[in-house]
């Protein structure tokens, strides 16, 4: 089965927080990316509620019950108890726990599974009871998988910043794009589902996937949400769709 495409709804979000207004509605663009064919939506509510507000998260899951039953939502997020209670309160088909500190910009390295594997531990196992699937992000290092799996995730998240960094540089995208396979081989041989996230785009997606024929999910928000101002969010939609072999 082709990757599946999770639109992330951050950047729409934080367009709209510039100002004091409802637009652009992220409940209304998601609906956009829904019809045109996302196979879900993800957000990261951090603290400081910059881009995603928690006072999201509710409508975002009415728009998927309601409308896309099909489709799955993905919640971000380092698991503060704050951040365990938005998921409990929302209840995502999946919940992504990230290492970010409150104050970074973005996601920029995945876990170091060994000495976080105390604290992760009871905290995936909290969220797998309450029903939900576990990914944790990852940074390409094909040692560093069976902690990981050790702690209780049913998925990594593969950290493809660096990847879609060399942009400019075929040799050493082309090289950062083995060791995201061997990390997704050697996940995959101990029964870890693999997904991918960060700087993907159009251009970068198929050798990518071709790589890693059974990667799960890529969640895709920034370049995503570029490409949409060019060719509106139904159409950069189905041109990342295309990308991952829908």
């Amino acid at each position: 089965m082709p990757t599946k495409l999770s639109v992330n709804l951050n950047a729409i979000a934080m367009l709209r927080n510039r100002r004091d207004l409802p637009w652009p509605s992220v409940t209304g663009i998601g609906r956009i990316a829904l019809a045109a064919g996302a196979h879900g939506l993800t957000v990261h509510p951090r603290p400081d509620q910059r881009h995603t507000r928690y006072s999201d998260l509710p409508a975002i899951r009415a728009l998927i019950d309601d409308e896309f039953p099909q489709a799955e939502f993905n919640i971000e997020g380092y698991p503060t108890e704050e951040f365990l209670d938005l998921v409990e309160k929302n209840q995502p088909e999946q919940v992504t726990l990230v290492p970010d500190d409150p104050s970074q910009a973005t996601s920029d390295h995945g876990w170091n599974f060994e000495e976080a594997g105390e604290f992760l531990e009871p905290v995936v196992r909290r969220l797998k009871k309450g029903g939900f699937r576990v990914s944790l992000f990852s940074d390409p290092d094909p040692q560093a998988v069976p902690a990981a799996k050790k702690v209780g995730a049913d998925r990594i998240e593969l950290y493809t910043g660096p990847y879609g960094g060399f942009h400019s540089n075929p040799e050493k995208a082309a090289s950062e794009l083995e060791r995201l396979g061997k990390t997704a081989d050697a996940a995959m041989a101990i029964g870890l589902e693999v997904n991918a996230g960060h700087d993907l785009v159009v251009d970068n997606l198929p050798p990518l996937v071709k790589r890693i024929p059974a990667l799960a999910e890529v969640s895709i928000g920034h370049g995503l949400t570029a490409d949409a101002l060019e060719y509106g969010m139904a159409g950069t939609v189905r041109r990342f769709l295309k990308a991952c072999g829908w």
